[in-house]
């Protein structure tokens, strides 16, 4: 089974519980196969979320067959500073403390807008303004 076709059937699945589909990979770690499903909501995801998830998937799994080998499934979070992908998740995330890399500089600070050409940060009391179009990475990052 194709890596998208599989994802759309699993984020059928998660969203039908009232989560996001982060994104699946399918990875080797040591002898064995993992299917590692990433997941999220709003208020955050805990072990109960990755616990319900996995207990949705696995009689889905059994059933699609995916893969012919053995493999094992892992359900998480994608990450307290996973990176954003979009412009959709770059605009929820307005308000959290972000990283941004640019061709010219590394900086983190409060994400205070976006809009179609430009992010606006508040790093160290002062507010910058980044071009979209120069962003090489952006994730969510965690104030120290």
């Amino acid at each position: 089974m194709e890596l998208s076709h599989l994802e759309t059937l699993i984020g059928e699945v998660v969203r039908s519980h009232g989560y996001e589909l982060y994104g699946i990979e399918w990875t080797r770690e040591r002898k064995t196969r993992v299917l590692r499903v990433m997941i999220d909501k709003p208020e955050g995801i805990d072990i109960d979320d990755c616990v319900a998830v996995s207990d949705w998937l696995n009689p889905r799994l059994d059933e699609w067959d995916p893969i012919p080998e053995e493999y094992s499934l892992e359900v998480s979070s994608p990450g307290a500073e996973r990176k954003l992908r979009n412009a959709d998740e770059i605009r929820r995330s307005v308000g959290k403390f972000v990283h941004v890399e640019t061709s010219e500089t590394k900086v983190e600070g409060e994400l205070l807008a976006m809009n179609e050409t430009t992010l606006t940060l508040k790093v160290r009391n002062k507010n910058i303004d980044l071009a979209m179009s120069e962003i090489q990475l952006i994730r969510l990052a965690i104030k120290m």
